[in-house]
């Protein structure tokens, strides 16, 4: 397993342990003592290094399987393709090493619509699993419940619900950590799901930025109240950090991060129809039982933490 001390990551680990799989996680190598996560070996080490992963991961004893929840963390291009595509490559080469035949990837829907350069960098290493020779599953989840989190605090505090145009441009299919981490799971022995990729959304309807919006305010006991952020206000900061990137070399991935955003405040995270050139709500495939209602509750009971990252939008 790699890629298991983030949040999908850990959840996934717990979904293996408890469909009585013997788990072995290979994390990233700090000062101190190795993480413990219950109920698993843990080894560390450098997933850049092709090296690493063989010697300090693998260590030569055979593995049937790989499941992997790695990704770059910001997202920028030069950790996206360190990460995304090489350092699975070194993993993908090692599993081959010692015998294993199936290879499951959590990858994410927006690479249906690539413009950005870690939706790029996961597509290549998408195509490199698929000729590998090895069985493989591909799942691809629309909005993870994280990253709809962002303005809980603001509707706590009686702040506006910010909106991207009218609230409509965008709609998902928001899916749980931990359903994400049983589908994964069982992709190991549920042959129909081999040698596919997999998209898949959370239960119920497709929800829009508003109805997101109007959701969280009624959990709250909050009147409704909106405010409109225009897109246009990130083509105008991608506009100026692409002009200054090219004399000052680290502000291009800060355009990159404004890409990402505007990226995200216009293409839905739902499977994308390529003949009739639509996204489609009703074909995106709906898995697990745990909603978007369920997980506002929890962070607004305090019961979980907002968990985003330090590239969030809001």
């Amino acid at each position: 397993m790699v890629g298991a001390t983030g949040t999908i990551g850990r959840a996934t680990v717990r979904a293996l342990v408890r469909h009585g799989h013997e788990v072995m996680c290979f994390v990233r190598a700090r000062s101190g003592a190795p993480p413990v996560i219950p109920g698993v070996t843990v080894r560390t080490g450098d997933i850049t290094s092709a090296a690493s992963v063989t010697r300090d991961g693998f260590r030569g004893e055979p593995f049937d399987a790989v499941v992997s929840c790695l990704a770059s963390r910001s997202g920028g291009p030069k950790d996206a393709w360190a990460i995304d595509h090489q350092a699975h490559l070194h993993v993908l080469e090692g599993a081959k090493q010692v015998g294993a035949t199936h290879y499951v990837l959590l990858s994410a829907i927006c690479v249906q619509r690539p413009k950005l350069q870690f939706q790029h960098a996961k597509l290549a290493f998408e195509q490199a699993l698929m000729a590998s020779g090895l069985t493989w599953s591909i799942v691809r989840p629309t909005a993870f419940f994280k990253s709809l989190s962002g303005q809980v605090k603001r509707v706590q505090q009686g702040k506006p619900f910010l909106l991207f145009g009218d609230g409509t441009l965008t709609a998902c299919k928001p899916i749980s950590d931990d359903d994400v981490a049983e589908y994964l799971a069982a992709c190991l022995t549920d042959r129909t799901r081999a040698n596919r990729i997999l998209p898949i959304g959370g239960p119920g309807p497709a929800i829009t930025l508003r109805e997101q919006g109007e959701l969280l305010c009624r959990l709250a006991g909050k009147p409704p109240r909106f405010k409109s952020v225009p897109v246009q206000f990130f083509d105008a900061i991608i506009g100026v950090l692409s002009a200054l990137g090219v004399v000052m070399p680290p502000l291009r991935d800060k355009a990159e991060f404004a890409r990402i955003g505007r990226y995200y405040a216009t293409e839905s995270m739902l499977l994308w129809d390529p003949v009739a050139q639509r996204y489609d709500a009703e074909a995106t495939p709906s898995f697990g039982t745990d909603t978007l209602a369920d997980h506002y509750t929890r962070l607004l009971r305090g019961d979980v933490a907002d968990d985003r990252g330090e590239h969030a939008v809001f």
